[in-house]
């Protein structure tokens, strides 16, 4: 039995999970930090969407790391 295919597809699987998981950190951070100081969203919330954007960008990047290679 012989296996055709590429790896590309695991490795991209494997940076989509770890994007998932680090928009996750991203917001029960600010969900905790926003329940603990209320007055404190406004200052928190451009940085929870800071830090969603460069965690996408990265899973992003391991998509076309994907196709590229």
């Amino acid at each position: 039995m012989e296996i055709a295919g590429s790896l590309n597809a695991i490795g991209y699987g494997l940076s989509a999970i770890g994007g998932a998981i680090g928009v996750g950190l991203v917001f029960f951070a600010y969900i905790s930090g926003v329940a603990r100081q209320p007055e404190a969203q406004r200052v928190l919330q451009p940085i929870a969407f800071l830090g969603l954007a460069l965690t996408e960008a990265l899973a992003i990047l391991g998509l076309v790391l994907a196709f590229i290679v």
